[in-house]
């Protein structure tokens, strides 16, 4: 089984900690992890701008860059929903442009093998137990593409629940949107953070030492308006806590 990473953009340029943790996750489980460095961003704030056409060269990029794997992992929903749910609607896009089927191809070879971690953990290896431990109290935001668009379900939540030390939260309106929503916070600023805010008080509420997501994105959002507001509570991603082992937490 050859598997390649995805890193994804926010993750290579914020947050490489999530990477890295992915690879030693999916090692400790017997999975040896390609990182194709010819991977660039998915397309995501481009296509969800509006600008179909400027995507088109990355879908080619993320479908040659992956070519030759069996699966591609990313510790992003957002990134995983764009390739799976918007790479078939941009070729075709192009087909019926009459620009013929090399896109709708590309995506049709990246599309069936490309997972979120949480999915590939759970539906490809078959595993809930990951053997991590994380001491502390967390609660869970199921982000809006994880829920919405992937589907992820309870997946995140069984793998968290067999977690070594690991207190489980509920957080109420979980479901409900953070605010970030990529472009979203930039063109409707107010809104964005009013509703960062909500989501923060609902974190607060919970008295979770950290919040967890399957999108550093999002955690972006809800780590900045906790920060602000002087909280104490830690944005952790949660390929960090199940890489997480008794000789490396803090």
């Amino acid at each position: 089984m050859r598997v390649g990473l995805f890193v994804t953009c926010v993750n290579d340029s914020l947050y490489p900690r999530t990477g890295r943790a992915v690879v030693s996750l999916l090692e400790r489980l017997g999975v040896r992890v390609d990182f194709p460095t010819a991977q660039s961003c998915c397309g995501q704030p481009m296509f969800n701008t509006g600008y179909r056409h400027e995507t088109e060269p990355l879908v080619r990029r993320y479908a040659a860059a992956f070519r030759d794997h069996d699966y591609v992992v990313t510790p992003s929903g957002s990134c995983a929903a764009m390739v799976r749910d918007n790479y078939p609607r941009i070729g075709a896009g192009a087909e019926a442009e009459g620009r013929g089927t090399e896109l709708s191809e590309a995506a049709a070879g990246a599309v069936p093998k490309t997972y979120e971690l949480t999915e590939f953990l759970v539906d490809v290896l078959g595993v809930t137990d990951v053997g991590a431990y994380f001491p502390h109290t967390v609660t869970y935001h199921p982000t809006c593409h994880g829920l919405r668009m992937l589907g992820l379900g309870d997946r995140p939540r069984r793998l968290l629940e067999h977690v070594e030390g690991l207190e489980l939260r509920e957080l109420d309106g979980a479901e409900e949107c953070c605010g970030f929503g990529g472009t979203f916070a930039v063109k409707n600023p107010a809104v964005s953070a009013a509703m960062g805010s909500d989501k923060c008080r609902a974190v607060a509420r919970t008295g979770a030492e950290v919040v967890c997501t399957v999108d550093n994105s999002c955690l972006m959002h809800i780590g900045g308006v906790l920060a602000r507001e002087g909280s104490p509570v830690r944005p952790v991603h949660i390929a960090e806590i199940l890489a997480g082992t008794k000789d490396s937490v803090r």
